[in-house]
């Protein structure tokens, strides 16, 4: 469902709201190593979740990344989404076809729309700080050190 970028950005911030409310700021090693993810793709990544203010980046020796917590609620998974590949992947036919419309069917379009539509209510409506209290009550478990 997301691309790889995307399972990337959201682990991060994930990873990072964690941290953030602890009071902590994390680096871009200890990000890495903990979603499993190649650092400088992630720092590609995490270029991009700064820029579109879901996470901060702060200079110097204590420096890192952190986010701000009272927005954790507001944040959610279509925000990371969006910041890292656009409005596409909500456009984009479950086949891969360029055309494929209400007008122009691909042969899974009638069923999939229905699926596609959940699953943007999903994204739209799941917000960084409800993961990470699943996180935290045991809810839900997520492969981050």
């Amino acid at each position: 469902m997301f691309s790889k970028a995307c399972e990337y950005g959201i682990r991060a911030c994930v990873f990072v709201a964690l941290n953030s409310i602890d009071g902590k700021r994390v680096s871009l090693k200890e990000i890495s190593n903990s979603i499993d993810s190649p650092e400088p793709y992630t720092a590609k990544i995490l270029q991009k979740l700064v820029k579109c203010r879901l996470i901060f980046s702060v200079q110097g020796a204590q420096g890192g990344f952190e986010c701000v917590t009272a927005s954790l609620k507001k944040t959610t998974i279509e925000d990371i989404v969006l910041a890292i590949d656009g409005d596409a992947s909500f456009s984009m036919c479950v086949l891969g076809l360029k055309e494929c419309s209400e007008i122009n069917p691909c042969p899974a379009h009638k069923k999939y729309k229905h699926i596609k539509n959940e699953f943007k209510n999903m994204i739209k409506t799941t917000s960084i700080f409800e993961m990470v209290t699943d996180l935290q009550q045991g809810k839900a478990w997520l492969k981050i050190d």
